[in-house]
């Protein structure tokens, strides 16, 4: 039914892990092969591509359904529909911000202080294009094929680069000025597609498992046992989605507590409950989370 296209490059390894954590997995005959398949009957056809080429694809209807970032959706201008954020790798656990930066020693303080014909190098130059049009500045941009940063002073007097904290920017000697964009990946479908009703409930679905993949693997199940008399005190130490579930156990005064919290907290958490008089504590990985 959707065809389905996968960023290729750094996302790529992430990607993979998170479809198959999600129950969909990806297979191809080599780590190189550009076609692959997943066994469900909700998609018809995978590809693994660029994803600078993502949004475009999709917008002209060769695939219903993408895995791209917004800086190369805003880039390339394509019209697709966003079905939401996915954070699922070091890469997109937090957004990129697009930004525009000069020379540490540069006068210029911001973006509408460029001069006429100054040199800009980018790998988005529409992008880049449209921000300093909105400013009035009369730039030379230029198409940039990697080491942008570097191009400072002497083949360009500004470079409009990706940057998550700024420090290798800073390390090459150049100072932010302004962010044109925040940037986050997103799933998005051809408009066309997201439009006919069997096509969006499918894509839906897909989005649902992998949301509660991603859900899942910042938390944990906890499970413990407890008396009547320590119940009150380890259930208050208990963060959960909704309340802790809490059950008799068979022929005692004591009771089986069990509840999803944040892995992030368990290191403390565990300790607590015992100190509290918890016993019998496990851990348990959770696969998904669907709310």
């Amino acid at each position: 039914m959707l065809r389905l296209v996968l960023p290729k490059g750094s996302l790529e390894r992430a990607t993979m892990e998170l479809f198959a954590a999600a129950d969909l997995a990806v297979t191809r005959s080599s780590e190189v092969d550009y076609r692959a398949r997943i066994d469900d009957p909700r998609i018809a056809d995978v590809r693994i591509l660029r994803p600078q080429e993502i949004p475009v694809y999709v917008s002209d209807g060769l695939f219903d359904l993408g895995i791209t970032g917004r800086d190369w959706i805003e880039e390339t201008g394509a019209d697709v529909v966003s079905l939401g954020e996915l954070s699922y790798s070091k890469a997109t656990a937090n957004p990129i911000r697009v930004v525009l930066a000069v020379g540490r020693d540069s006068e210029v303080s911001r973006g509408a202080d460029l001069p006429v014909g100054a040199r800009v190098s980018t790998e988005y130059p529409e992008l880049t294009r449209r921000y300093l049009e909105k400013l009035g500045v009369d730039a030379d941009i230029r198409l940039s094929y990697g080491a942008t940063e570097a191009k400072i002073p002497d083949i360009a007097d500004a470079v409009v680069e990706i940057t998550e904290t700024g420090r290798a920017l800073a390390a090459a000697g150049l100072r932010v000025i302004e962010t044109l964009l925040v940037s986050r990946t997103e799933l998005v479908a051809n408009r066309s597609a997201a439009a006919d009703p069997e096509k969006r409930h499918a894509m839906q679905q897909v989005l649902t498992l992998l949301q509660g993949a991603l859900e899942a693997r910042a938390k944990v199940l906890l499970k413990c046992n407890v008396s009547s008399e320590n119940r009150a005190a380890v259930i208050a130490l208990l963060p959960a989605m909704k309340a802790p579930t809490v059950s008799e156990l068979s022929g005692t005064d004591g009771y089986a507590v069990e509840t999803v919290v944040p892995k992030s907290e368990v290191n403390v958490l565990i300790p607590a409950l015992k100190d509290e008089g918890a016993t019998d504590i496990i851990e348990l990985a959770l696969s998904k989370i669907v709310h």
